[in-house]
This record gives structure tokens, C-alpha cells and sequence, in this order.
């Protein structure tokens, strides 16, 4: 593991998890907290708000959609106003044209009985004022974990547009440690977004540190280098993998509301048989699926393990529910810090 103290962050689309780690002490004695995401707590501001009938302003950074999206749905539907500041309204949509077509008006000077709400991923300053009076500062290092559809070309679907990442990685050698970034890709507005909130932090996509977590489980790490299947089942996404060694071979990813346990199941032996296809999980509602053109099914890649909070999606299936430290739901801050441990840091 590291060999010094980073805050591991990792934001899905239900709850944020939070590790304080420092190498001095157990793991099972670092400070650990999960919390609602950031767009849960601001989706459920905009509830309290349609419920008073009271419009909203949202001011602030892009941020994950998600709960957020749907609750300013759901109060434009009761006849309330929408104002955003052109930043906040790009967690709707990129294009504020779009924007604008659901009936948020962008503005920088609101009514002034709209009720103010403050958009974005990451605040230091309140997690560290709330763990203050427990004696526990926050350490200097920071690495988050959120999940970027990215800045789609006009006219093009966020979700063929996330997938071509995803593909061009795999295609481009699918090695684990180049999904950890100093300076993510200029189309990875999200992440772009928690750099401006946390200067100098470490970032990576939701699914890779779920993924990279999973190898942090002595039983999963026991199997990667004959090649197995890992399946990260997050609140709103699936990705399932196959992986071998430290190099994906092969992805797709789905939305979690799509899938029941038999329809997974058939994915996954699809992926693993080498025969699911982009068209099979893009056509169900998901973004896709790539697989190298060097995988060959064989005797490896046999065994599957499986994290996430829904991952009782699996449960009628012979797989293993891998919890790295005895603790599944901070996978992915374990996959941040053995992602950061990795790094080579000149002296």
C-alpha cells in the first residue's frame, strides 16, 4: 500500500465514499465515512424547494447529473422556475441549448426569492470542518474518483461518446494505471470541474478504481494473472471487465436500472465466451462493449468476482463477492490509493 496519508474520495451516483488513509495505523482504524453524493444532496434541496414551491438557482461547478437531473425535472413538471449560472447548467447537458429547451433560464442574476443552490462534487472545506471537532485533519494529498460521460460532439450520443473512450483505452493496451490522471483528457469536463475544487488531486473514473479495488481482495489478486472477469455493480452503472494481470481485455458497461440478475449473468458469459457485442448492450439502453482482438477464451477467465452496492444482482450466481479489507463499499478508494501507490515518484 501507500507509504503516505491520502484522502481517498470516490463519488458515485448514491453515496460518496470516504477514506482518511494513513499508513501508521490498520486500515480498519482510518477514518472512514459514507455519505449521500453530492447529487443526492442537492437533488433532495431541489425536493424541499418544489415542495415550498419556491424556484431555484443554481450557481457553482459541473457536477454529476444523476439525482440532481431528476429532481429539476420533477420541479419544472409542478411549474417551478430554473435558473443556472452557465457552469452549474452544464451538469444537465453540455450544450446549453439543450439546456434551455428543458426551461432552465441561464443567468448570472437570479429573482431574488429564488432559493440558491451551490453545484459540485467536492468540498474539502466542509468535510474537513465536520471532522474537525473530532481532531482529524484532512491530509495533503487527494485522489477522486468520479464518473465522466465527457463533452459529446454536438449530435452525438453521451453514451457512444463515453464508450469510445473506454474503447480506445482497451484498443490502446488497456493497461490499469493509465486511467489514473494528473491531468485528465480536455473532453473529461467532470473531472476538469474537481481539479478546479481540489487543485493537485489524483483522478480516475469511478469504474476503473471500483475495478482496480477489487485486486486489493487477496482471493481476486490470487486469479489475475491466469485471467478472470470483474464486475462493478455501482448505483447507476455496471462495468464488467475481463483481466488479466494489470491489462483489460476486454469491457462493457451498462446502465445498473437495465439489468436484472439473469440478464447479467448472460452478459457476463457472453464477455467472458468472447461473443457479447457493442450492438447487444447499446441497443439494451447501455453504452457498450469492446473486446480485444488478442483475447482468446481458454481456461483462464473462469473465475468472476463482483463489488458494488448492487451487487445483489449476482446473488443467485457461483460468484465471489470480493470485499478488499472486509469492506466492499470503499473498493474504490482502495483502488485510488493502490492506483496512487503505483506511480513512480522521482526523488
Amino acid at each position: 500500500m501507500l507509504n503516505r496519508p491520502l484522502l481517498a474520495i470516490d463519488i458515485g451516483g448514491g453515496t460518496q465514499d470516504i477514506l482518511l488513509y494513513r499508513p501508521d495505523q490498520p486500515l480498519e482504524n482510518c477514518v472512514q465515512l459514507i455519505l449521500p453524493s453530492p447529487t443526492v444532496i442537492c437533488g433532495r434541496q431541489v425536493e424541499a424547494a418544489t415542495a415550498a414551491r419556491q424556484d431555484v438557482f443554481l450557481r457553482g461547478h459541473l457536477m454529476g447529473g444523476g439525482y440532481l437531473v431528476g429532481a429539476l425535472r420533477r420541479h419544472l413538471a409542478a411549474g417551478c422556475r430554473v435558473y443556472a449560472t452557465p457552469e452549474a447548467a452544464r451538469t444537465v447537458y453540455d450544450d446549453l441549448g439543450r439546456v434551455r429547451q428543458l426551461g432552465i433560464v441561464i443567468t448570472d442574476q437570479p429573482p431574488e426569492d429564488a432559493v440558491t443552490i451551490k453545484t459540485g462534487d467536492v468540498d474539502l472545506a466542509t468535510l474537513a470542518g465536520s471532522l474537525a471537532p473530532y481532531g482529524v485533519k484532512l491530509p495533503a494529498e487527494v485522489a477522486i474518483a468520479v464518473l465522466d460521460h465527457g463533452e459529446a460532439p454536438q449530435g452525438m450520443s453521451d453514451r457512444v461518446f463515453r464508450f469510445q473512450h473506454w474503447q480506445r483505452f482497451v484498443a490502446g493496451g488497456g493497461r490499469l494505471e493509465d486511467l489514473l490522471y494528473r491531468e485528465p483528457p480536455s473532453y473529461l469536463t467532470r473531472m476538469k470541474a474537481v481539479r478546479e475544487q481540489a487543485p493537485g488531486a489524483w483522478l480516475m473514473d469511478t469504474g476503473a478504481a471500483a475495478l482496480w479495488g477489487a485486486l486489493e481482495d487477496a482471493r481476486v489478486a490470487a486469479r489475475s494473472e491466469e485471467g478472470l472477469v470483474i464486475i462493478n455493480c455501482g448505483n447507476q452503472h455496471t462495468i464488467g471487465v475481463l483481466l488479466k494481470g494489470h491489462r483489460v481485455l476486454g469491457l462493457f458497461e451498462h446502465h445498473t436500472s437495465c439489468l436484472s440478475g439473469h440478464k447479467l449473468a448472460a452478459f457476463i458469459e457472453k464477455l467472458r465466451a468472447g461473443k457479447l457485442t457493442n450492438e447487444e448492450i447499446f441497443n439494451d439502453g447501455g453504452h457498450g462493449c469492446y473486446i480485444d482482438p488478442s483475447y482468446r477464451p481458454g481456461d483462464g477467465f473462469r473465475f468472476v468476482a463482483v463489488t458494488g452496492p448492487q451487487r445483489r444482482l449476482t446473488i443467485h450466481q457461483d460468484y465471489y463477492w470480493a470485499a478488499p479489507y472486509g469492506d466492499m463499499m470503499l473498493s474504490g478508494c482502495f483502488g485510488l490509493i493502490a492506483a496512487v501507490a503505483g506511480v513512480k515518484i522521482n526523488p
